[in-house]
């Protein structure tokens, strides 16, 4: 590695025997679901967990109960994100119908359609001034929390990733040719355009704004600091990079694609002639998701055997959530009191683990 300047009720099915099952089976539920899972995440108030599938519907389990998970019909077709809403008790999904829906435990409503089309990125903000994002092809829709539309960003090419920074300031999209970043609450739309040739296939904001990074169709990340423009170029992986996080105080940008967690400082004035932090690798199985701690220095990782742990930036400590053997990981959130971890596979294994003090 290197930087440089450049079942449909969800019955639960913990069969948890081996000893890296341990919090799985003790402070976890989980569940198999006859179609892939997309995506993951909890209402912004952390009531409850939901799993985006590719049949269309989105399962909710009420965090802290022993429930049956409620099964939403929502989209005709694949559920293709899923994301926190940004009002309290829902989430937020977009599918291959051209639907973007509010989804909570009493149903689905639709907030915005476009037939024909794909939604692929959804995003929302709960603080002030909250809003939602949605990624229609070449352009970003923003709506406000009542569902109406604020304006449409235009970009040079398909949305391939949305973004923002840690006070919902900025819209971050990424597409061909680089990334483009948007002031969410202005009356006149001028994006800074952050310029590199090839394909970008996703990205992150530091919560300090600093930083944007995306993900390269060639196995690496480009970054630029946004106060002087610097380009920073970080390679070395083995496959694509399909998920990266900032860490909740933004000093490492933890990411997929290698078979270690790889986390670059972003402490500074960045990564450029730093080397990487490399955590819980040597098995020679490539980590799929990583999900970074909302509050904690600490981030957990989802691999393509199906193993979930939990590592320490720095100290590099590492604790197993959820054994190998259930199916490449394909979706992982906290909640946003970092209580509780989701996850979901491809098999269609879904879990979640409580981590509250005991």
């Amino acid at each position: 590695m290197s930087a440089a300047d450049t079942t449909p009720r969800g019955v639960d099915t913990v069969e948890a025997t081996s000893p890296e099952d341990t919090l799985l089976r003790e402070r976890g539920r989980s569940f198999t679901w006859d179609a892939f899972v997309v995506a993951c995440a909890f209402d912004p108030a952390g009531r409850f967990a939901a799993w985006g599938l590719g049949d269309g519907t989105v399962r909710l389990v009420a965090v802290g109960e022993r429930d049956d998970p409620v099964t939403i019909p929502v989209h005709e077709g694949a559920v293709l994100a899923l994301a926190p809403d940004c009002t309290e008790g829902a989430v937020l999904t977009g599918g291959d119908d051209g639907l973007l829906m509010r989804v909570s435990p009493s149903g689905a409503q639709e907030i915005a359609g476009w037939p024909g089309r794909w939604v692929e990125h959804v995003l929302a903000w709960s603080g002030t001034s909250p809003w939602r994002a949605a990624s229609v092809g070449k352009l970003v829709h923003v709506f406000d929390a009542d569902g109406a539309q604020r304006k449409s960003l235009d970009h040079p090419s398909t949305v391939t990733g949305l973004a923002t920074d840690g006070k919902g300031i900025r819209i971050a999209a990424s597409h061909y040719g680089g990334a483009s970043l948007w002031f969410a609450a202005a009356k006149e739309d001028r994006p800074l355009k952050l310029a590199w040739k090839g394909s970008h296939i996703g990205i992150a904001v530091s919560p300090d704004g600093r930083y944007v990074v995306t993900a390269m169709q060639e196995n690496a990340l480009h970054g630029w600091r946004i106060e002087d423009g610097a380009h920073m170029r970080m390679t070395g992986y083995r496959s694509k990079t399909k998920s990266l996080a900032f860490s909740a105080k933004g000093r490492w940008l933890a990411t997929s694609g290698a078979e270690s967690i790889v986390c670059w400082p972003f402490d500074g004035d960045g990564p450029m002639g730093r080397a990487p932090l490399e955590l819980a690798g040597g098995d020679m199985v490539t980590v799929t998701r990583v999900a970074c701690h909302p509050e904690h220095e600490l981030v957990a990782a989802g691999y393509a055997d199906g193993l979930v742990l939990l590592a320490e930036f720095v100290a590099g400590k590492v604790l197993p959530v959820a054994g190998p053997g259930r199916g490449p990981v394909s979706a992982l959130a906290w909640s946003a009191d970092g209580r509780w971890l989701a996850w979901g596979a491809e098999t269609g294994f879904a879990a979640l683990v409580d981590f509250a003090p005991r």
